[in-house]
C-alpha cells in the first residue's frame, strides 16, 4: 500500500484526488493539507511514502515547501502536480528536491501510474513537461560525458524508469545503474532530481 498525502489549497481539486487514491488499488490517501505550513508541521506524525503537491500555495510556496520537507523528510518522495509550465519554475521545483513534475491536466491513470513509478526509483513527468524540458535542452560540447551516458540523461530527464531505460537503450539495468554512477559522479550531483537539474541548468542534452 503506497500512502500519499495531498497539499493543494483548492478544495475541489484536494478532494478530487483524494477520492480518485481511495477508489484505486494499493494506494491510500494518508491526509490533505491547504498549505504547506500545516502539512509540514503534522508530517512528523504522519510520514506518507509520496506527497502530491502544488506549487502556488498561499503563505509558503510549494517549492519552499519541497526544500524544508526534504529536509527533514529526505525519504518521502514529492511529485509537483501543477497548472504551471514556466521552465525556470521546473528547475526550481527539481533543484528544490521534487522527484516529479506533472501538470494538473494529467489523466488520474498518469498520476497513480506516476505514484509507483517514484516509490520504484523513477523521476515522473508528464508528456507535456517533459517535452517542454527536453525541448529546451542543447548540447554543451564541454559537457564531459559519453554519448552514451548523455542518452542514459536524456531518458532520466524523460521521467522514465532505470527498467524502462534498460529497455529503451537495448542494455541491462545494471548497466544503467553504472552510467548513472558515472553522470553522478561527473555532474557532482547526489540524486535523480539534481541531475535533471543539472541536465535542465546546464543544458547538456538535446
Amino acid at each position: 500500500m503506497i500512502a500519499v498525502s495531498i497539499i493543494e489549497d483548492d478544495k475541489f481539486i484536494r478532494e478530487s484526488l483524494a477520492e480518485m487514491l481511495a477508489e484505486a488499488g494499493g494506494f491510500e490517501c494518508s491526509k490533505t493539507y491547504s498549505n504547506c505550513e500545516d502539512a509540514i508541521a503534522d508530517l512528523g506524525y504522519n510520514k506518507p511514502d509520496v506527497i502530491l503537491m502544488d506549487i502556488e500555495l498561499p503563505g509558503m510556496s510549494g517549492i519552499e515547501g519541497v526544500k524544508r520537507i526534504k529536509a527533514k523528510f529526505p525519504k518521502i518522495d514529492i511529485v509537483m502536480l501543477t497548472v504551471h509550465e514556466d521552465l525556470s519554475m521546473i528547475f526550481d521545483a527539481l533543484t528544490a528536491g521534487a522527484s516529479g513534475y506533472l501538470d494538473k491536466g494529467s489523466t488520474e491513470e498518469k498520476i497513480l501510474e506516476s505514484i509507483r513509478e517514484i516509490t520504484e526509483g523513477g523521476a515522473p513527468m508528464s508528456y507535456k513537461i517533459a517535452k517542454l524540458v527536453v525541448s529546451s535542452f542543447q548540447r554543451k560540447p564541454e559537457s564531459n560525458l559519453t554519448e552514451r551516458e548523455r542518452d542514459v540523461l536524456d531518458q532520466l530527464c524523460k521521467g522514465h524508469s532505470y527498467k524502462e531505460i534498460a529497455s529503451t537503450l537495448f542494455i541491462t539495468v545494471g548497466t544503467v545503474r553504472h552510467h548513472i554512477k558515472n553522470i553522478y559522479y561527473k555532474l557532482q550531483v547526489h540524486s535523480k532530481s539534481e541531475a535533471v537539474a543539472k541536465a535542465l541548468k546546464d543544458r547538456i542534452v538535446s
